[in-house]
């Protein structure tokens, strides 16, 4: 657990303005509702059997087909989003290169041999990213924040903004904490002419034994012209409402739907949630993220976007399903190829 993968939980100043938060109380952050990690009726013995009897296939049958794209070179006269499987993406907007919860080191957890990334999904590494203007951390679980990545993209990155405590670990990672903007949820600051608003999920945080000493957020990323909901891991509750009705609409949200199970259905949404979410965020489109890289959970690697698809359908929700490195052009370019059905 010294290990410099495993990162560092908050101390010092830091420690101290997490005490001031109101959503952290007794030791540890709470999500706005009760959110256990397992579901009331769940236990071991159940878990472990739904593990030994798992679907076969959990992981695709053949390597992912995937864009490689010049992102270095990437259009300006309109956002662009290129996804890079599960939760890690580059937007490019005003200007400005951002930069989400990079994993690129092809493994989701502390040690290389434990859950490798999909073929073809591991396509993209850290020395096809441009320099990086602003990156946002969502929180700290490993398929969201890896330490090779971030350690390999450290040259390249100006700005970090993530939830209250989880600059801890870049600190000690060796970032330079002037660089560093942590956000308690609702609080607001200004990088470059944008907004950006940290706003509740419905998770948790924690890369050792203990949870909660870090903060787990969505990010509303606000210009003059365009609004983007940056999501994070979240079970489905009333927050997503609440920040329609604050900030929507949006001309995306950007919204996990896969790694879920009856097991644990507080802390991931199940894919028909993630289309509701959507909805009640007002927003125009939406991008389904969190899946198409590792396999963390119980599903058939490709019934994630099989049903959040079908689900906004259904509720008139417009989405776009791009390829791993496929180009995402707001108001001119959403692809929606099934391409999962290999």
């Amino acid at each position: 657990m010294h290990q410099k993968v495993f990162g560092r939980i908050p101390d010092g100043k830091r420690l101290f303005k997490i005490q001031q938060s109101p959503n952290y109380k007794n030791g540890s952050f709470k999500n706005i509702s009760h959110t256990p990690v397992m579901a009331e009726d769940s236990s071991f013995w159940k878990t472990l059997r739904s593990y030994l009897n798992k679907p076969k296939d959990t992981k695709p049958p053949v390597p992912l087909p995937f864009v490689k794209t010049d992102l270095n070179n990437l259009q300006n006269d309109a956002p662009v989003i290129v996804w890079f499987g599960h939760s890690s993406y580059l937007i490019r907007i005003n200007g400005l290169t951002i930069l989400i919860d990079p994993v690129f080191s092809n493994h989701a957890a502390p040690f290389s041999f434990m859950v490798k990334a999909y073929p073809g999904a591991d396509t993209y590494t850290v020395q096809d990213m441009p320099d990086i203007d602003l990156l946002i951390q969502t929180h700290d679980h490993y398929d969201h924040l890896d330490y090779i990545s971030v350690s390999a993209l450290k040259p390249k990155i100006k700005k970090i903004i993530t939830g209250l405590g989880t600059g801890s670990h870049f600190e000690y990672w060796g970032y330079d904490p002037a660089i560093i903007t942590e956000l308690d949820w609702w609080e607001t600051t200004s990088f470059a002419g944008m907004q950006l608003t940290a706003v509740p999920e419905r998770h948790f945080s924690g890369r050792g034994v203990t949870r909660g000493k870090t903060l787990w957020a969505g990010f509303i990323l606000k210009t003059p012209v365009h609004t983007f909901y940056i999501g994070g891991d979240s079970g489905y509750d009333t927050h997503f409402k609440e920040a329609g009705i604050k900030y929507g609409p949006f001309d995306l949200a950007i919204l996990e739907c896969g790694q879920y199970n009856a097991h644990w259905p507080h802390i991931h949404m199940m894919p028909e949630e993630t289309a509701q979410a959507a909805v009640d965020l007002g927003a125009k489109r939406l991008l389904p993220v969190h899946w198409a890289k590792f396999t963390l959970a119980l599903h058939p690697w490709n019934d994630p976007i099989k049903r959040v698809v079908k689900k906004a359908a259904e509720l008139n929700m417009p989405i776009t399903t791009p390829r791993i490195g496929e180009p995402v052009v707001i108001g001119k370019s959403y692809p929606d190829a099934h391409w999962w059905e290999l």
